[in-house]
């Protein structure tokens, strides 16, 4: 035996690794967005590298008794039948640290933004364990998000995971972008996921600002890139911040569109041969929707507030994403086209959304004035038929009649503009102000 190696040691198994003869399968035709591939043996989530320049590098996504079923995370010309395949045996890592903070990377991890090489701390393997519910922390602690209406009447912890459901063109991506410069969380990851190219240096430059890009790291799959590489740069953004958590932080990641994403999965599992279920969606994707949601939160230390948004189908906050999302969320915010059409911004329906945990954060004297506030509301909107024909005669109801007399009041408490950032504190002192004057006319 050769000083130096033992049996079961690391250099006598990387020496066996170098001398092992190396594996070679050929692709033997290509349907769709897949590739089927013969002579390698490989389990679903493995990386393989198409072709003699080992620049293409693809997933198995299926496997058959002799055969996998691949698809690549690049955007490339077809494959020829008999082009090599070889697996990668070393798979992409993804980079994590305070260098990150004011990048913007790919689904891989690479930087796009022209700035040089990431400086990160180091790099872990994109698979990461979700946190056992036993160890996982109670979120008991509100996080301040700069946006009047959610830091209040919506309050969100730390740890706490919120969709925000909106048709398209609401108003989702200024949200975001007002959250990301006013929160208070020590780090922020913004996935684009299946963002036009022209957005993306829009949000940057515009909605986010350099203040907002200074405390973030922004991961970006535009929507001309293969299904895999979104799917997996939701799932590396989720790992970014899981690294902060896992390092006692709390994170904030911000994903738009988790709609997009099971877009992406649809495509790769019809592209497998899995059969279409509810609205063609195939049951992996509703299982990978899970399984991302289920790793943001709290853990034994550190937190990841998740805030994913979701496109709604014509309006339709019933469609299978919008419906499963919701389901495992702690909480919805809806975006109404109405208010939006009308100028209301941020065009949030405060009465059609909910914090399941915002009764757990509050305190007496702030669930009062919330409730107050969505007593008003809700009264003087459901009086809006009767007023529109002038059957509504003043007396009638006190509660009605204080939203008839206050209504430009609560309207200014629930719109800001992208510009302005407030305080949680600043937020309840408005909020308990304009309740003092709705319960007084009552």
């Amino acid at each position: 035996m050769v000083t130096g190696y033992r049996p079961g040691g690391d250099r006598f198994s990387r020496a066996l690794t170098a001398a092992a003869p190396e594996r070679v399968g050929v692709v033997t035709s290509a349907v769709g967005l897949g590739v089927t591939v013969t002579g390698l043996d490989g389990a679903v989530g493995d990386l393989v590298h198409i072709g003699d320049d080992h620049a293409d590098i693809a997933q198995v996504v299926a496997t058959g008794e002799q055969t996998l079923t691949c698809m690549p995370l690049h955007a490339t010309s077809s494959h020829p039948v008999g082009t090599p395949v070889r697996p990668a045996l070393n798979p992409p890592l993804v980079p994590t640290g305070h260098g990150l903070r004011g990048r913007v990377i790919d689904g891989l991890g690479r930087p796009i933004d022209g700035k040089g090489p990431l400086h990160s701390n180091g790099f872990v393997p994109l698979e990461h364990a979700t946190p056992n519910p036993m160890a996982r922390t109670r979120i008991n602690k509100a996080l301040t998000l700069g946006v009047k209406a959610m830091d209040t009447l919506l309050t969100v912890g730390r740890g706490q995971r919120m969709g925000l459901f909106a048709g398209s063109g609401v108003g989702k991506s200024s949200l975001l972008s007002m959250i990301a410069r006013g929160t208070d969380a020590e780090l922020t990851v913004i996935a684009l996921i299946g963002e036009r190219g022209r957005e993306v240096r829009e949000f940057l430059e515009d909605d986010l600002g350099p203040d907002g890009l200074a405390r973030s790291v922004v991961v970006v799959s535009t929507s001309d890139e293969p299904a895999l590489m979104r799917v997996r740069a939701a799932f590396l953004a989720t790992r970014v911040a899981e690294a902060a958590r896992d390092a006692g932080e709390d994170a904030v990641l911000m994903m738009d569109s988790l709609t997009r994403v099971a877009m992406a999965q649809r495509e790769i599992g019809l592209s497998a041969g899995e059969p279409p279920a509810t609205r063609g969606y195939p049951p992996s994707t509703f299982s990978v929707l899970a399984s991302l949601l289920e790793r943001a939160g709290t853990d034994s230390v550190g937190s990841i507030t998740g805030l994913y948004t979701v496109l709604v189908d014509g309006d339709d906050h019933n469609e299978p994403v919008a419906d499963s999302a919701r389901s495992i969320l702690d909480g919805h915010v809806v975006l109404d086209r109405k208010l939006a059409i009308n100028g209301h911004f941020p065009s949030i329906d405060v009465l059609a959304s909910v914090s399941r945990l915002a009764s757990k954060l509050h305190s007496p004297e702030q669930s009062a004035a919330a409730r107050t506030f969505r007593q008003v509301l809700s009264a003087r909107r459901g009086a809006q038929d009767l007023l529109d024909v002038g059957a509504y005669k003043p007396g009638a109801n006190p509660t009605v009649d204080a939203g008839v007399a206050h209504e430009e009041t609560m309207n200014q408490f629930l719109q800001q503009t992208m510009t302005e950032q407030t305080t949680a504190e600043a937020a309840w002192a408005s909020l308990y102000a304009v309740s003092g004057v709705l319960g007084g006319h009552r």
